[in-house]
Formats: structure tokens, C-alpha cells, sequence
């Protein structure tokens, strides 16, 4: 079965199904003539309002108003966004103001995105169960997958939701390789010329070691999968390089996803992230952001998932964000597709600016939003998020642009005391309506908080709120951000306290040097 499409004049309107053509009589406007039409189910399939019931062709969840002068009305979609963290609530935030999206479904969500209003939680779904989550968007006339997280896209679910006909904005499981494998992205940079540090990958911990010993320190020991973000040990002394190679490769200290490892050189630069929403064949660049990966002031201290982030990044000027796009993005969306496994997603590459020459390489690719950067772009977007992630997976990215808010973002995380070590779980979390309250544009994105049995909020996770905000420029969105962090009364957390502090001072020397 095909789309439905309904084409209005005046209150005569015309149904066309499958190239039939019925008559429909309404003198009521088009909104409230489709809004009492609930979900239903054809066939046993379950659909949404003006939704066609079978699934082959790929779904065609449209809703085309033609008026008088032939304009056509956008398409309009349910969506169901996979996950449960900042990066997720950000996405569900931005659906929910996309003019398309006629509901945001989020699974299993979190206490945040339910009590805000932004998306429906279905916390008992399953996410690695394909055949349950395929389901769910059958019963519900879901039209569109978001895939947050990079575990279920290495599992396959894109896939399978793919064979069921559903769109899904995400890779399949060989295109994420990118990510859950760094020799995987290593060779793929190696057969395109696409710029990235000097490897070599082991399975042996004594030829890793000898390897070490020759290149020398710094260096950097990398499990080869996916290590929940702590497989990467920047080695600045030889002891620390040997210890990473022990831990990987005898110890096993990440399972599977560290008995092959990569070293590779150590950059000296800026670190910065990009990204790039791929649909096959076509890349368009997001804004920029960067994010503060160690947890300590003055980035000191060990790596995190990260602590902040901010958008634009001043560092990626125009000159350079086009270089990466025709050095490092195009050739990877080319060089996948000519392996045979095309990407459709987001492309977050993380790169270095290399000190020594003002150039990009690649350090790794990401196969989807990043948290925290996620949460400052989607409080920046101004474009319908639900209209471009579906002409993503349609292969139509050529025909949309994207809109952004002016001036900066910021969000700074909350973390829990501990992080990213041990951590204890269950502290109360209070004045969060005061700190969205403080000051314009701000709001709290959850990460790792629940219930608990008298109904406070408490923090169950080692990253556990963003507090986000945006300004006219980069200092007035911080100081909006940090306004709202200090209305939040959690003694069992802490924050950095110079998120943007890099950015702050290339602005202000930038200035000084202009002036």
C-alpha cells in the first residue's frame, strides 16, 4: 500500500489511496478535520492519522495539503528517539519544536524528558530487542527512528528496522564500525588519504610494547571497541603506556573491546568537534562545537564523557570547516559507499588542530550526536529537525538547508561526586525550576536522574544534568549557563567552573590583535 495523500479545496477535499480517488466532504478547517482521527491498525499493522498501514514500500507518513495554488504542505511524522541520556532529551527538545513532528515518543527516556513535556517515555522497551521495537512503531504508526546511542547502532537495530521498512536515522551496524572499530576507521583513513595520526594495531602486548618503546612518549593506547569512553589512554610516560597495554591485552580490562589495540602518535593541538549529517551520499555540516573532555579546571585531571561544550567553537573558522568537509567528511561518505556500506546518520568526527601546522586530522569518528555538544546545537537549530533527519534517510539532504540562532550556546555538566570514578548513586537534586527560572534560554537537560520512592529527584548516573543556555556571544552565554548551575542545590555534585575559557581567550586576543 502507498501514502495517503489529501488534497484540500476549499471544504470539498479528495482522499487519493493507492492512485484511487474518493470524495470527502468537510466544511471544517483541515486541522480539525484530521485531529480526531486516532492511530488505528490495517491489516494488523498499526498506523498513525492519514498513515498507510503496509510497510512496502519504505513508509510514506505523509500528509500533503494542496490548496488552491497547488502549494504542498510538509510531510508530517511520528518519531520515536532511542535513549536515555542529555544527548537524547536535547533531540527530543528540538522534535518537539519541529513543525513536522506530530509526536516524539523517547525509549527508555528519563525522568527529565517525561516531566518536561517534550516526549512520551516508554521505559519498558526493550532497545535491543529489534523485533519489540518494530513493534512499538507498527502499534504506534511511528515513522521515523532516532538512534541515539552508539551500542544499539553496533547491535544492528538500524538494520533490522530498515528491512521492516521504518526509517531509521542511523547507520547500520557495518557502517558504525566507524566507531566500534578504531582499526576500522585507521585502514579506511589509510586507503582514502584521509588525514589522521600515525598507527599501529596489536594483538600481541609484547610486540605493543616494543612498538611503545621505539616511537617513544607521549603516546596514545586505544582499545580497539567500544569502551563506554574510557579505552583511550593518553601515555605520557613510558610506565603509563606499558600499564594501558598490560590492562587491555592480559587483563582484560575493557573484555572484548580491548583484545586489539591501536597506538598511535601523540597530536599537540586544539581538539575540536565536528559534525556532519550524511545521507548515503551527501554531507552537510552542522554548526560547530567543542566539548571539555577532562574533568578538571584547566583541563587537568582524567578523561570524561565530557564536561561542558560550547557553540560555535571559534577555532573552527570557515576556511578550516571547508577543508574538513573536502579532506576528512567527503571522503569518508565516498569511501564508504565504495566498500559497500553506506553511511546515513550523524558523522561526528573528532579532530585535532595540530599545533605545528594549523591542519586537521582525524583522532576518531563518532556514528552519532555527541553529549554533550548535542544539547548546545539543538537549542541553536532553527530548522525542522524531523524534516531533515527524514531527508536523510531518503537520500534527499541536497534539498534542505539548515538555520541556526545567532550568537552562542553553552552547557555545562553536573556530575556526580566521584566521576569518572566510583561514584555513589542516590543523592537529591533540588531548585531545578529555579536554575530554567534564573535567566533567557536556559534549561536543564537530564542525563542520569530518577525518582525515588518520596518523589525527589535524585542522581543515579556519573553525568547527571547539562545546564545549557545561549547569548548574544560566548561570555553572555556562559555567564546564563553558570547563573543556572548555581541555582541547582546538589551537595553530592560538582561542575568545572571554566567551561569556555579556551574559546574566551582566543576571542579576546583575537580582539586585541584586530583592535
Amino acid at each position: 500500500m502507498g501514502c495517503a495523500t489529501l488534497n484540500l479545496v476549499g471544504g470539498a477535499s479528495v482522499l487519493k489511496l493507492n492512485g484511487k480517488t474518493r470524495g470527502i466532504s468537510s466544511p471544517k478547517p483541515f486541522l480539525s478535520f484530521v485531529q480526531p482521527i486516532r492511530p488505528g491498525r490495517i491489516n494488523g499493522v498499526g498506523t498513525s492519522p492519514l498513515t498507510c498501514g503496509a510497510y512496502k514500500p519504505r513508509p510514506c507518513i505523509s500528509l500533503c495539503a494542496r490548496t488552491i495554488a497547488g502549494a504542498c504542505e510538509e510531510e508530517r511524522v511520528t518519531v520515536l528517539v532511542i535513549g536515555g541520556g542529555g544527548r537524547e532529551h536535547a533531540l527530543c527538545y528540538a522534535l518537539k519544536r519541529s513543525p513536522t513532528c506530530d509526536a516524539v515518543f523517547c525509549a527508555p527516556g528519563n525522568v527529565g524528558i517525561s516531566n518536561s513535556g517534550v516526549a512520551t517515555c516508554i521505559s519498558d522497551l526493550d532497545i535491543f530487542d529489534s523485533s519489540a521495537v518494530i513493534s512499538f512503531c507498527h502499534k504506534w504508526g511511528v515513522g521515523l527512528v532516532v538512534v541515539g546511542p552508539e551500542a544499539p547502532l553496533v547491535a544492528g537495530l538500524v538494520n533490522d528496522l530498515l528491512k521492516a521498512g521504518i526509517y531509521a536515522f542511523g547507520p547500520s551496524s557495518e557502517a558504525a564500525a566507524l566507531e566500534g572499530s578504531k582499526n576500522f576507521m585507521k585502514t579506511l583513513c589509510d586507503k582514502y588519504g584521509i588525514p589522521t595520526a600515525k598507527y599501529q594495531t596489536f594483538t600481541d602486548p609484547s610486540a605493543a610494547k616494543e612498538y611503545i618503546k621505539e616511537q617513544g612518549v607521549p603516546i596514545v593506547v586505544k582499545a580497539d571497541g567500544l569502551a563506554a569512553g574510557k579505552g583511550v589512554i593518553v601515555a605520557m610516560t613510558l610506565d603509563e603506556a606499558l600499564e594501558a597495554v598490560d590492562s587491555m591485552l592480559v587483563n582484560d580490562a575493557f573484555g572484548s573491546a580491548g583484545c586489539r589495540v591501536v597506538i598511535e602518535e601523540y597530536l599537540e593541538g586544539e581538539e575540536v568537534s565536528f559534525f556532519a549529517l550524511v545521507d548515503g551520499e551527501n554531507a552537510i555540516p552542522l554548526e560547530s562545537a567543542q566539548d571539555h573532555k577532562r574533568v578538571g579546571d584547566g583541563d587537568t585531571g582524567p578523561n570524561t564523557g565530557g564536561m561542558g561544550a560550547y557553540s560555535p567553537a571559534p577555532i573552527l573558522t570557515k576556511e578550516l570547516q571547508d577543508l574538513v568537509m573536502k579532506s576528512i567528511i567527503f571522503p569518508t561518505v565516498k569511501g564508504m559507499s565504495a566498500e559497500g556500506c553506506k553511511f546515513v546518520g550523524v558523522l561526528y568526527a573528532g579532530l585535532m588542530i595540530e599545533k605545528k601546522s594549523g591542519l586537521p586530522k582525524l583522532i576518531e569518528y563518532n556514528v552519532r550526536f555527541g553529549d554533550p555538544e548535542c544539547q548546545v546545537l539543538m537549542v541553536r537549530l532553527e530548522s525542522d529537525l524531523a524534516r531533515i533527519l527524514l531527508a536523510a534517510c531518503k537520500g534527499q539532504l541536497s534539498e534542505v538547508s539548515l538555520k541556526w540562532s545567532a550568537g552562542s550556546a553553552m552547557v555545562v555538566v553536573m556530575a556526580s561526586k566521584g566521576y569518572p570514578g566510583p561514584y555513589e548513586k542516590g543523592s537529591v537534586i533540588a531548585n531545578l525550576d529555579e536554575a530554567e527560572n534564573v535567566a533567557p534560554s536556559v534549561v536543564v537537560f537530564h542525563a542520569g536522574t530518577a525518582l525515588d520512592s518520596d518523589g525527589n529527584l535524585i542522581a543515579v548516573g556519573g553525568r547527571v544534568l547539562g545546564v545549557t543556555a545561549k547569548g548574544k556571544d560566548l561570555k553572555e552565554a556562559q555567564e546564563r549557563a553558570y547563573q543556572g548551575v548555581e541555582q541547582i542545590n546538589w551537595p553530592g555534585g560538582f561542575y568545572r567552573r571554566d567551561i569556555g575559557w579556551r574559546a574566551l581567550a582566543l576571542l579576546k586576543n583575537n580582539f586585541v590583535t584586530s583592535g
